[in-house]
């Protein structure tokens, strides 16, 4: 079990589709057990396996006092909505006005392939679609309305962390005469 850095805005695999789970082995035990730790730690609601640079079907979640886990998740929403304060530990200090559906049925499997369905209303209904919502490379502002996702790609763009999610690109010390390789 470890604690790993959170991938912010901007990191290409944020935006990337997660494919499904096939083995629910011991190394899905321990990704499940990381994300777990590094949502704690974090802290957070919920953080989905995108979000430490591993595309596969998985999330967490830590609501109202109950912890959990989802795998493979498949929603069925109600028609019904709320609007409310939602952020991302992807998107650092900022919250936004956000539309879900008020009550969520998630079905899916825990870390041992067993079925597992999650039935959730107001904090958990949100957390379920959002973090669903990242493995299909979705993100949090990309549901808001017009106005409130131009205010938000400027408070992103105006964040001390804008930017920091690039990988570092370092220079070979060997000369390469001009060659690019």
């Amino acid at each position: 079990m470890s604690v790993r850095d959170i991938r912010l805005f901007g990191d290409p695999i944020l935006r990337s589709p997660a494919v499904p789970v096939i083995n629910f082995d011991k190394q899905l035990r321990v990704l499940v057990s990381d994300l777990m730790e590094t949502m704690l730690d974090a802290p957070g609601a919920g953080l989905a396996a995108p979000q430490i640079g591993v595309a596969l079907r998985v999330f967490t979640y830590y609501v109202d006092d109950v912890v959990g886990h989802l795998v493979n998740p498949d929603l069925i929403l109600s028609d019904e909505t709320q609007t409310g304060d939602e952020g991302c530990l992807s998107i650092p200090g900022l919250t936004f006005d956000c539309t879900r559906a008020a009550r969520v049925v998630a079905r899916g499997f825990d870390m041992y392939g067993d079925p597992l369905t999650i039935e959730g209303t107001e904090t958990l209904a949100r957390c379920l679609q959002h973090e669903t919502d990242h493995l299909d490379g979705v993100l949090f502002v990309d549901r808001l309305d017009g106005q409130t996702r131009k205010a938000a790609m400027r408070a992103i763009r105006e964040s001390d962390w804008s930017g920091l999610s690039g990988p570092v690109v370092k220079e070979s010390p060997h000369p390469t005469f001009g060659r690019g390789f």
